[in-house]
C-alpha cells in the first residue's frame, strides 16, 4: 500500500501553486519515476538568438510536430514557444486521464451560457479544459486515437482544399504512427496501441453491434462505421503525448530551442507590407521581441490561435475596431467554431463485479501491476474500452458515415469517489448526489453517445485586448435542432445497446433515477433527454473550426489550403482551428496528421522559394 500512498501523495502534490521549490521537487521527482534519467528531460531555452528562421507558438501536437520535422534541417534554427512545463508522473497514467483537467496542466476555459448545454453544470456553463504544457492537449485528454472516415478528407478537398483529400493524407497518419503489432515505420514518433486489459464488457459489447447490424472494424479502416476495441496514444500502457513522442528524442538538437513559460502576446506582422517577422513573448517577467527570417507558425489551438491572430489584427474588422485594434487583415477569425459534443453519466447497473470501480483501483493488486509492468486496468485509456460509430434512423448522411459515436465506460460515474470524472464533466455535487447516490459502490459500466457532425456553430471573440485574459467563447451547443433530435436518438440507441440481449447474462439495467433537473418529464421520453441534453450535454473537448481553411473564394476562410493565413505573408496556423468541418474522429490524431502535412509543405516551399 506504501506505493498507492506515494502515488496519490503525487497527485495531491501537482495542485500545488506552480513553481514552487515544492512544486519544482515533485517535478524531478516525478520525472525519475517515469524515466529514471534526469538528464533526458527537455532542456528549457533561457538564452534566445536575435532571430530564427522559424519560431513556432505552441507546442501542442500540431507544434511538437512542426518543431521537430522543421529542426530536421541543420541550416535551420526553430524556436518553440510554450506557456507552461514539461509534463510529470500525473499525466501519464492512462485510467486516470479524467484528473488531469484539475491540474496546472489545464487552462480550465469556460464557455459562455448557453440555451441547450450545460445549464445544469458548475455555474450553468460548458466546462473546456485544453492543454498547458509541452504537449498541450494531448497531456489531459482521454488519449482516444483515430483517423476518421475517408469522407472527412474528401469533403474537405471538394470545398477547394486541394491536396487535403483522404488518399492525401493517408499518408501522413501513417508517416507518424509507430502502431504496436503493426509495421515498423522508422518515420514515425507517435506510439499507438490498445490497452493490455480487456474487462468481459467489451466483447459483449462487439456482439451486441452485430446484433444490431454492425461489423466489428478495425480502428483504421477508412470507413469508420462499426465497433472495435478502443486505440490510444500509449507507449508500453503509459500516455505517449505529443511531447514524449516528438519532442523529447530531439530536444537536443542545436538547431532546436524549446522555451517554456513563454507567453505569446502578439504576432509581429509590418502592417504595410503585411508581413509578418516576429513574435513578441513574456518569459520571467521579462519582454522579449525575436524576428523569424522565414514564418511565424501559430499553432496555440483553436481556442488561444484565433484570439492570438486578433490582438495581432487580423480578424473581423467590425469587432477588432470596437476594441481599437488596428486592423492589418480583415477575415473571419474566430467563427465556424465546432466541437464534438455528449451526454455525460448515462449508467447501466450490472449484478456482476465485471466493471471498473475507482475503488477497486485502491488494491495494490492493479497498482503494483501498473508501476512494475505497465499492465492492467490501469492501461485502459480514460476508462474507455469499446469505440462504436453508428448511424440513426433519421440520418440523412451518406448510409456509410456515422452520425453519432457510442463510446464505451467500462466503469461509470457512479463510481467517481475521488471527483475527478464529476470534475471533468462539470456536474454539480447537488447534481451527482441525487442522480447517482443510491447507485454509489454498484457495479455499472456507461455509454457516452457524441454528436459527430453538428450542425450549430459557435463563435470565439476578444473580451479585451490583454492577451493573458481569456476570450469568450460561445460554443452554442445543440442549437440547430437538427443536433438535439440526432442526440435524442443517439441517446435511444446507446440505452437499447446497453439493455440488449447481449448484456442480459450481467442484468444491465439503465440507472432507474432520472437526472437532477429532470424529474418532471416522462422518464425516457424524449422530452426527458432534451432535459438532460440541456442540463448536463457538454464538451468532449474537441473545439475545432475557429481558423477555417478554404480557398480564397470562401468568404469564411482565413487560411488557404496551405495554410498560410490569407493576405499575410510568411504566417500559418496548423492545429485543429483550421479544420473546415470536424471529422468523424478524436481530432488529436487529426492534428498529428495536420502537423505532418504542414511541415511537408513548409519544407517544400522554402527549398523551392530562391531566398532561403
Amino acid at each position: 500500500m506504501m506505493l498507492a500512498h506515494l502515488f496519490l501523495l503525487l497527485l495531491a502534490l501537482d495542485h500545488v501553486v506552480p513553481d514552487t521549490p515544492l512544486q519544482e521537487v515533485f517535478d524531478s521527482l516525478s520525472f525519475l519515476f517515469l524515466y529514471g534519467n534526469r538528464s533526458s528531460r527537455v532542456p528549457d531555452t533561457t538564452v534566445f538568438r536575435t532571430e530564427y528562421d522559424f519560431i513556432v507558438i505552441g507546442a501542442g501536437s500540431g507544434g511538437s510536430v512542426m518543431a521537430n520535422r522543421l529542426s530536421e534541417n541543420p541550416n535551420w534554427n526553430v524556436l518553440l514557444l510554450e506557456v507552461g512545463k514539461e509534463e510529470n508522473l500525473v499525466v501519464n497514467v492512462p485510467l486516470t486521464a479524467g484528473l488531469t483537467t484539475a491540474t496546472r496542466f489545464s487552462w480550465g476555459y469556460r464557455s459562455e451560457p448557453m440555451d441547450n448545454a450545460c445549464i445544469g453544470l458548475e455555474e450553468g456553463v460548458c466546462y473546456w479544459p485544453k492543454g498547458r504544457g509541452l504537449g498541450g492537449t494531448s497531456l489531459i485528454n482521454f488519449l482516444l486515437y483515430g483517423r476518421g472516415h475517408q469522407r472527412d478528407y474528401d469533403e474537405w478537398e471538394q470545398a477547394g482544399n486541394y491536396g487535403w483529400g483522404y488518399k492525401d493524407v493517408l499518408k501522413y497518419f501513417e508517416k507518424a504512427e509507430i502502431i504496436k503489432g503493426g509495421k515498423p515505420n522508422p518515420q514515425g514518433y507517435l506510439h499507438i496501441e490498445q490497452s493490455s486489459f480487456e474487462t468481459p464488457m467489451l466483447r459483449k459489447y462487439i456482439e451486441a453491434g452485430k446484433t444490431f447490424g454492425y461489423k466489428e472494424i478495425d480502428p483504421n479502416d477508412k470507413v469508420q462505421l462499426g465497433f472495435y476495441k478502443a486505440l490510444a496514444t500509449m507507449k508500453n500502457g503509459e500516455r505517449c503525448s505529443a511531447s514524449r513522442a516528438y519532442l523529447r528524442p530531439v530536444a537536443h538538437r542545436p538547431n532546436l530551442h524549446i522555451s517554456m513559460k513563454s507567453w505569446a502576446t502578439k504576432i509581429l506582422i509590418d502592417p504595410d507590407t503585411k508581413t509578418a517577422y516576429g513574435v513578441e513573448f513574456t518569459k520571467g517577467k521579462k519582454l522579449y521581441r525575436i524576428n523569424a527570417t522565414k514564418e511565424v507558425i501559430l499553432t496555440a489551438g483553436a481556442i488561444a490561435s484565433p484570439q492570438l491572430l486578433m490582438i495581432s489584427g487580423i480578424g473581423p474588422r467590425e469587432h477588432l475596431e470596437s476594441l481599437n485594434i488596428p486592423v492589418i487583415q480583415d477575415l473571419k477569425v474566430g467563427y465556424n467554431l465546432q466541437d464534438h459534443t455528449t451526454l455525460s453519466g448515462l449508467v447501466f447497473t450490472i449484478n456482476k463485479p465485471a466493471s471498473i470501480r475507482e475503488r477497486d483501483m485502491r488494491s495494490p493488486e492493479h497498482f503494483l501491476n501498473y508501476m512494475i509492468n505497465r499492465k492492467g486496468p490501469f492501461t485502459v485509456p480514460g476508462g474507455a474500452e469499446g469505440i462504436a460509430f453508428v448511424k440513426t434512423n433519421n440520418s440523412d448522411l451518406p448510409s456509410d458515415y456515422p452520425d453519432m459515436e457510442l463510446v464505451l465506460g467500462t466503469g461509470a460515474v457512479n463510481n467517481d469517489e475521488s471527483g475527478s470524472l464529476r470534475h471533468t464533466f462539470g456536474m454539480t455535487k447537488e447534481f451527482y448526489s441525487k442522480t447517482y447516490g443510491m447507485a454509489r459502490g454498484k457495479h455499472a459500466f456507461g455509454i457516452a453517445p457524441v454528436l459527430m457532425r453538428p450542425r450549430s456553430r459557435g463563435r470565439l471573440s476578444l473580451k479585451t485586448t490583454n492577451p493573458f485574459h481569456w476570450p469568450r467563447m460561445e460554443g452554442k451547443f445543440f442549437d440547430h435542432p437538427k443536433d438535439m433530435e440526432t442526440m435524442i436518438e443517439g441517446i435511444k440507441l446507446a440505452v437499447q445497446i446497453g439493455e440488449s440481449k447481449t448484456f442480459a447474462q450481467f442484468g444491465a439495467k439503465l440507472l432507474r433515477t432520472p437526472f437532477f433537473g429532470c424529474e418532471h418529464k416522462q422518464f425516457r421520453s424524449d422530452e426527458y433527454w432534451r432535459c438532460c441534453v440541456q442540463q448536463v450535454g457538454a464538451s468532449i473537448q474537441h473545439q475545432s473550426g475557429t481558423c477555417k481553411m478554404g480557398p480564397g473564394s470562401d468568404p469564411d476562410a482565413v487560411v488557404n489550403p496551405e495554410l498560410q493565413v490569407h493576405g499575410v505573408r510568411n504566417l500559418r496556423v496548423v492545429d485543429a482551428s483550421i479544420m473546415p468541418f470536424l471529422p468523424a474522429a478524436h481530432t488529436n490524431g487529426v492534428v498529428f496528421m495536420i502537423g505532418e502535412k504542414a511541415a511537408d509543405m513548409v519544407k517544400k516551399h522554402w527549398e523551392n522559394n530562391i531566398d532561403s
